[in-house]
């Protein structure tokens, strides 16, 4: 017996000690090459498996391999990958990481969906934000948009409100750029509007950010007239970690962050987290206060090596005050002036009892909710998913009756406003005769469900030769109306309904109660419809490529129906007729490289047959169902080409294009106002909508990016753009009565041949720096110039050229430091915006000028854990 014990006791021994030599314990560093520095939280993983560590602070690692011939590979976002065979228990010393210009490892899941330009060989004008950069200078009190302002042909107006800036490309705004999130459409269906407070907590999950201008590589019918802006968020981690964040900065900002990822488990799953907390009292003008929340979940799967799943919810609440264009002399006097704001201390009506209170407050809770799928069929096929949806709640704030009352300062008086509705009779507003001594607030709600799904199946047929096709589905309604948001003190509100009923309930204006809580039919005031639209399309691209040349022919076609769902005004009351229009796009290029390791050139060329916005082809699209027709609206057509050569030697790349787009058969909407007799008198004019169609414009001009890498631990930046962006030919424009809907006047064959686009200069330049000071601690810089940008002639239907805005430049500077203490792993990031206080005028409207904002700042403290 004990023979027989000491004998399963030797063979267990044996047994355990051969699983233990079959294990290896490989320790390293990993270095950036360029800088000479360690890299915190690169992914280690052993190919084939789940197992996988992250570096220290240090860029140290030490993993435990399952077998003693294991594969490790090595990766950080910015950065190529590294695969290295081992054999046995070793130290790898320095692992050296080269730094690339690409998106390619920040795509974890769903990167069949996502078309970054690295997945072609033809290449495009494309500039690359990586995620370093972005958690240094695009997080906080900064828009999400302004990462990509140091690029050619980008101009970024700020708007000096949390989440208002516009972005404009190539002399095209943000309607006509295709905005992408994670290769998904963001851009409203409805009139191609992105709102950049929706996507304030974009830049904590954000992995990278890539702006592909002209053209671009999106195989999906899109609207990038002037370019594609892809935002590319993070999927759920496979190394385990978090941090936490405190940042400050100027007027009270103040903005906390916690994350959390689990890693991949033994099992394939992995979990991240994310949730945030901003506030402020203004941007930087008076009355832009802003308050919100970021929140971000996400779990992955990875059953096998052919299969990963990954679901995420997110989103960003927020509100804040807003401020429009001034008139030149307020902004020469008072810079921060707004008058859309006041004091509210010693209301009893209102639902604010203290502080400042906005008449402009835009609110607004975007959940959005997508799951990815990626199946690698074989080694030459592989398919990729993902199922989307978000809900859209709130809206925008405004005046509604002529009763408001200011203080000598210019400031909307609440208390008096309150005082003069209880002085009436029976507390019931805008009855009859009381149009100007009545007053509320109200807020113009914009619901919507949207729902869609992108699927693509990309086959390699040989080395040389790859094809791609998909589908792209979308189903959306918006369902618009308004409501009151305060009474001031009133009991109700008449005369704002066609059966003159009287409103008496009141919503709160904020992006958590505007989920659940708003007004019932019974409820509404001025307008109520709903935007229906449908939208099926597929995609498809072949393309060859060599060492030398290359070649690709992209196809999409679309169909699109449009249907009104009118409830409240009589002319417009059910369901309107319901429209179609197909719409398709072309696209191809060559590619030659004069050296494969140096030079290459490529000539990209497309044409869309672009549907118009749904906002477009109704005549009022508030209060009523007519559709335009004789003539009817028809699609947009857009004609581009685009030259480009890349070069690339040593430590120095410059990127050269050349683009020329010519949009045709245009529609642009626009608004003013007619002061009706009584220009000293605003209270009794008469607002306008203005239908121009048929526009033609020409863009055309050139573009060099370049960067220079001057030692290890210095690289430089700079970029100049010029164009040429003009109106060609006549339209034909229609004046109607935005209240009542009536025509008021028709000017076909209106001429604006060779005036100039207004809104973004046509010439821009800029130049930036960093450099490691020493380890750990970094420097950078930018500064952007701006010129020949024109100014409105102060009519919505740009008539004429008066006149250019003065040249200006804004200068940037930040700085990053990476420390230990206490044996914690610390980073300190601080950043100056506008760093000379440069308030210069930089866009112009109709109703007057917009500065730029002046110096802001911020700085934070993150604990890497």
């Amino acid at each position: 017996m004990k023979k027989i014990t000491r004998l399963l006791f030797l063979a267990v021994a044996f047994l355990f000690t051969g699983i233990t030599m079959a294990q290896s314990t490989v320790t390293g560093t990993i270095m950036d090459a360029e800088m000479n520095a360690p890299l915190p939280g690169a992914n280690i993983i052993e190919k084939g498996t789940t197992n996988g560590v992250s570096s220290d602070f240090d860029g140290n690692f030490t993993i435990t391999t399952g077998s003693t011939n294991a594969t490790l590979v090595i990766s950080y976002v910015g950065y190529g990958t590294k695969t290295m065979a081992i054999t046995g228990s070793k130290s790898l010393g320095n692992i050296v990481l080269a730094s690339d210009n690409t998106l390619e490892e920040v795509v974890i899941v769903g990167s069949g969906v996502i078309d970054l330009a690295e997945d072609r060989a033809t290449p495009i004008a494309v500039s690359t934000i990586k995620r370093s950069e972005i958690q240094e200078r695009a997080v906080g009190n900064v828009e999400v948009s302004e990462i990509i302002k140091n690029t050619p042909s980008v101009y970024i107006s700020g708007q000096t409100g949390f989440g208002d800036s516009q972005m404009f490309l190539r002399g095209f705004d943000q309607t006509n750029i295709a905005v992408l999130l994670n290769g998904q459409p963001v851009n409203g269906m409805e009139d191609g509007r992105v709102y950049w407070s929706n996507w304030a907590g974009i830049a904590d999950v954000a992995n990278g950010v890539q702006v592909q201008r002209g053209l671009g590589s999106s195989k999906l019918a899109i609207s990038s007239v002037g370019g594609t802006m892809n935002l590319i968020m993070k999927s759920t981690d496979r190394t385990k970690g978090g941090f936490a964040r405190v940042m400050g900065g100027n007027d009270s900002y103040m903005k906390t962050t916690v994350s959390y990822d689990t890693g991949l488990n033994e099992k394939g799953w992995s979990f991240s987290v994310l949730l945030d907390h901003w506030q402020a009292h203004r941007k930087w003008a008076q009355g832009t206060f802003g308050s919100g929340q970021t929140y971000f979940f996400s779990a992955g799967y990875k059953p096998n090596e052919n299969h990963t799943f990954n679901v995420l919810l997110t989103g960003a609440p927020q509100q804040h005050g807003q401020r429009f264009s001034q008139s030149l002399e307020t902004l020469e006097n008072t810079p921060k002036f707004n008058e859309h704001w006041g004091y509210t201390e010693g209301l009893n009506g209102s639902q604010y009892s203290e502080g400042i209170k906005s008449e402009r407050t835009n609110y607004y809770h975007k959940p959005v909710f997508n799951l990815n799928w990626d199946w690698n069929i074989s080694e030459k096929s592989e398919l990729a998913t993902v199922a989307y949806a978000s809900w859209g709640r709130g809206g925008g704030t405004g005046d509604r009756g002529r009763g408001r009352i200011r203080n000598a300062d210019g400031q909307i008086d609440y208390f008096a406003i309150e005082q003069q509705a209880l002085a009436d009779n029976n507390g019931i507003g805008n009855e009859s005769g009381e149009s100007r001594s009545s007053y509320v607030q109200r807020s113009s709600v914009n619901n919507h469900a949207w729902y869609g799904l992108v699927t693509s199946f990309n086959h390699e047929i040989n080395e040389n030769l790859s094809f791609n096709i998909g589908a792209d589905l979308r189903l959306y309604r918006g369902d618009h109306f308004r409501q009151i948001s305060d009474f001031y003190g009133l009991s109700g509100w008449a005369n704002d309904r066609n059966d003159g009923g009287i409103v008496t309930e009141s919503y709160n204006a904020t992006p958590w109660s505007s989920l659940f809580n708003f007004a019932d039919e019974g409820q509404r005031i001025d307008y109520d419809y709903s935007e229906n639209i449908n939208y099926q399309g597929g995609f498809g691209q072949i393309e060859y490529a060599n060492d030398n040349f290359s070649a690709f022919f992209q196809g999409a076609i679309s169909n699109q129906s449009y249907q009104r769902d009118g409830r409240f005004e009589d002319e417009g009351l059910g369901k309107s007729e319901k429209l179609s229009k197909m719409g398709y796009n072309l696209k191809g290029g060559v590619s030659y490289a004069i050296d494969p390791n140096s030079s290459r050139l490529y000539l990209n060329a497309g044409y869309y047959s672009r549907q118009p916005f749904l906002d477009n082809i109704f005549k009022d699209i508030r209060n009523s169902n007519e559709i335009f027709k004789n003539p009817e609206v028809e699609n947009e057509e857009i004609t581009s080409f685009e030259l480009g050569y890349k070069f690339k030697v040593n430590k120095f790349r410059a990127d050269f294009n050349f683009y020329y787009t010519d949009w045709d058969n245009r529609v642009i909407l626009a608004t003013d106002r007619d002061d009706n007799g009584t220009p000293s008198d605003d209270s009794d004019d008469i607002e306008l909508n203005i239908f121009d169609r048929g526009v033609r414009q020409i863009h055309k001009g050139v573009e060099l990016d370049m960067e220079y890498r001057v030692t290890n631990a210095v690289s430089l930046t700079g970029y100049i753009s010029g164009g040429s962006w003009e109106y060609d030919g006549t339209s034909d424009v229609s004046v109607y009565n935005d209240r009542t809907g009536d025509l008021i006047s028709e000017t076909p064959g209106t001429n604006r041949d060779g005036v100039k686009i207004t809104n973004a200069p046509q010439f821009t330049a800029g130049f930036g720096a960093r450099a490691r000071v020493i380890s750990g601690l970094t420097v950078y810089g930018n500064i952007n110039y701006y010129e020949r940008l024109f100014r409105n002639d102060g009519n919505s239907v740009q008539l004429e050229n008066v006149g250019t805005i003065r040249p200006y430049s804004l200068t940037d500077l930040g700085i990053s430091y990476n420390f230990e203490f206490g044996g914690q792993r610390l980073t300190f990031v601080g950043n100056v915006y506008n760093l000379f206080d440069e308030v210069r005028i930089q866009q112009t409207d109709n109703f007057g000028y917009i500065n730029t904002n002046g110096m802001t700042f911020n700085a934070s403290v993150k604990y890497n854990f």
